[in-house]
């Protein structure tokens, strides 16, 4: 598996809009996507860490070089006070207890 871990800073007021934002990823139903996680951040209500899991690299570079994608992109780069600060990498282990 392969991801991205992003750390944002959302606009003041934006905040159901960025979570509105996570609910148009997943129902668009991305090839290879698994999950994805968004933390806000008790120290700092307005900072987020969004985590996005992929079945494989290829299907993450696929999906971040991809015109939908870029267009999702675009319209959450709305909500942020910046650019995300993006951690590519490799899932080298995964604990789900519970799960078969």
């Amino acid at each position: 598996m392969y991801g991205t871990v992003a750390r944002m800073r959302a606009k003041p007021g934006s905040e159901s809009q960025l979570a509105e934002q996570m609910r148009v990823y997943e129902e668009a139903h991305v090839a290879g996507a698994v999950g994805s996680y968004v933390y806000r951040m008790d120290s700092d209500p307005s900072e987020y860490w969004l985590a996005v899991i992929f079945s494989s690299k290829e299907a993450y570079v696929a999906n971040a070089n991809s015109p939908e994608q870029d267009a999702r992109y675009r319209q959450l780069l709305a909500l942020l006070d910046g650019p995300p600060e993006w951690h590519d990498g490799e899932i080298i282990y995964v604990s789900q207890p519970g799960q078969s």
